[in-house]
């Protein structure tokens, strides 16, 4: 077993409504503590939505989710694993963004995860809006272009929002592949529906080679064959999983800001998740979570469900290199 600090508190020790609110009730490592050069996996909160082009309040959305993980219990009830067992885990606490200032908030938010690249710690990361995961990639493909699973209903392919502007959360994965980032030949998106402004998207998605199944297709084949497809187009090589919570039917999360009707249920959104097994993920995220409509807090305790499920894959995949 490894070292027991860095196990989460248990509910038969302190109730999971007491003590202060950590990821899955882990440590909380902050920087220059000299317990960060043990942590492997490191969970990190990204509270910022300056990428928001409607509805915001994904930057509430890590609070939340810290205080809803106190619910995840240290056994994966399906599979069995025992990630915390397995691996140090630990919550390194918060990106520092500016609000007012987007190109000044990503510099700092790639900064953050190239020390934990140097430090050789693999971030799981709960946002924020979907521009969040671009500075991101922008620190973990360094050395060269990653894989990416992306569970979505929209693709973030757009060139550009408001006749020029760059950098929304429509826009974070035409930038990545632009700056070499991803490898669109190994890059799959599911669950793409809802209405649309155009074509010029899908159009770019399949000008570079990346695979985009639809959700009518998604509901067509079962999850599980879905799940082999993009384990076949990630490959053995570095990938990135991106889940953003409005891949799931606003029935089941409503708390998002672009929601989208006819998605999977909560199950389906759990099940892709643990049929990650095999992927060499070297950073995965959960964004869009927004607070303020989410009266119930559900959304943001199936968010948190499905970065447990990530986080097995992940200990799974560290503890067997």
């Amino acid at each position: 077993m490894n070292d027991p600090f860095f196990h989460p508190v248990s509910g038969f020790d302190l109730p999971r409504f007491a003590g202060i609110p950590t990821f899955m009730r882990l440590p909380h490592v902050a920087p220059g503590d000299p317990r960060r050069a043990e942590v492997q996996i490191g969970l990190v909160g990204i509270p910022w939505d300056s990428g928001t082009t409607n509805r915001p309040g994904p930057r509430h959305g890590p609070r939340q989710m810290r205080d809803a993980s106190t619910m995840i219990r240290a056994q994966n009830g399906a599979t069995g694993v025992r990630p915390f067992e397995l691996v140090n885990c630990a919550d390194l606490g918060d990106v520092g963004p500016n609000p007012a200032d987007i190109a000044d908030s990503m510099e700092r938010i790639t900064a953050f995860y190239d020390d934990l690249r140097r430090a050789g710690i693999v971030p799981l990361s709960a946002g924020g809006d979907h521009l969040s995961t671009l500075p991101v990639l922008r620190a973990l493909a360094r050395d060269a272009p990653l894989g990416m699973i992306h569970f979505d209903s929209h693709t973030d392919l757009y060139k550009d929002y408001f006749d020029g502007t760059q950098y929304t959360h429509g826009t974070p994965f035409r930038r990545a592949v632009e700056e070499g980032l991803l490898d669109p030949k190994r890059v799959v998106q599911i669950g793409i529906r809802g209405t649309a402004y155009d074509n010029e998207d899908r159009d770019f998605a399949e000008a570079v080679g990346i695979r985009v199944i639809p959700i009518e297709e998604f509901h067509a084949r079962t999850p599980e064959d879905v799940m082999a497809e993009a384990r076949e187009i990630a490959g053995d090589g570095a990938t990135y999983v991106s889940y953003d919570i409005d891949f799931v039917d606003p029935a089941f999360a409503p708390g998002t800001g672009t929601p989208e009707v006819g998605g999977p249920n909560s199950y389906q959104a759990l099940l892709v998740a643990r049929l990650l097994t095999g992927v060499d993920i070297v950073g995965a995220d959960l964004v869009e979570v927004s607070p303020p409509f989410d009266a119930s807090g559900a959304t943001a305790y199936l968010g948190v469900s499905i970065m447990f499920e990530m986080l097995c894959n992940m200990a799974r995949g560290l503890a067997g290199r």
